[in-house]
């Protein structure tokens, strides 16, 4: 590994609002702090993270260049030079993990590439709080990410991941635009058996924190949560 390159920081940013010293340590926040270039899904959601970190230096003197999936790999590039001066780059997401059913996989794959050292910051990634806090498999399990939009379609996929978990005995974890969430959870409550295990996993690490598992058939009888615009982690377990 060549030692006079920089090292790229993956640092997680918050999943909603609640205050930083919940969900990233000390060290993290300062090394977030100390950084003068990011590389971000949302520019703008990196601005209001680094707000909250103690910075050394005003905002508008820190690069954050903004990683949408059309970003071609020339580009991406010559964003990275600076780790070759010997810089360290920061890589954040929206919400959560860098990297983690995010864009910022290609940011990392191209330092590997370099031999540049990465460095991974602890931080909350969804994907696994849901999991830890649903009682379901967490040793065998599948992240879909969006499931399809359109009715029949989703109501296709869902019976099919259905049969992968019974198959596997694994969970599956998917995730729907805020404002679907409703759609999602009747999609689900309708399509899956009534012994499957449906853990709602609704904006995790803030105030509005919401996890419960049921079977389908207790979902039923049950209250359906406000899940209408609040980030929201699905996740469910074939029964036997």
């Amino acid at each position: 590994m060549t030692s006079t390159f920089g090292t790229l920081h993956l640092i997680p940013v918050g999943l909603g609002e609640a205050e930083i010293a919940q969900w990233l340590p000390n060290a993290a926040q300062a090394q977030a702090a100390s950084l003068t270039t990011f590389i971000a899904e949302n520019a703008k959601t990196a601005r209001a993270f680094l707000k909250l970190t103690p910075l050394t230096r005003a905002l508008q003197e820190i690069t954050i260049h903004e990683l949408g999936h059309k970003v071609d790999d020339k580009t991406l590039t010559s964003w990275l030079q600076p780790l070759r001066q010997g810089i360290d780059i920061g890589v954040v997401s929206e919400a959560g993990c860098p990297a983690v059913a995010d864009p910022g996989a290609r940011v990392v794959a191209l330092a590997h590439q370099w031999g540049v050292r990465v460095k991974p910051w602890v931080g909350p990634s969804s994907i696994l709080l849901g999991l830890m806090a649903s009682g379901l498999d967490g040793q065998r399990f599948a992240f879909h990410g969006y499931a399809p939009v359109d009715a029949t379609d989703r109501a296709r996929q869902i019976k099919v991941w259905e049969q992968t978990s019974a198959k596997q005995k694994q969970t599956q974890l998917l995730i729907e635009t805020p404002y679907r969430n409703q759609a999602m959870f009747g999609s689900l409550i309708e399509q899956l058996k009534g012994n499957t295990r449906l853990c709602v996993a609704r904006s995790l690490t803030t105030a509005n924190e919401f996890v419960r598992t049921l079977t389908i058939n207790q979902w039923k009888t049950t209250t359906a949560p406000d899940l209408d615009k609040h980030p929201t982690l699905f996740l469910f377990l074939a029964g036997e």
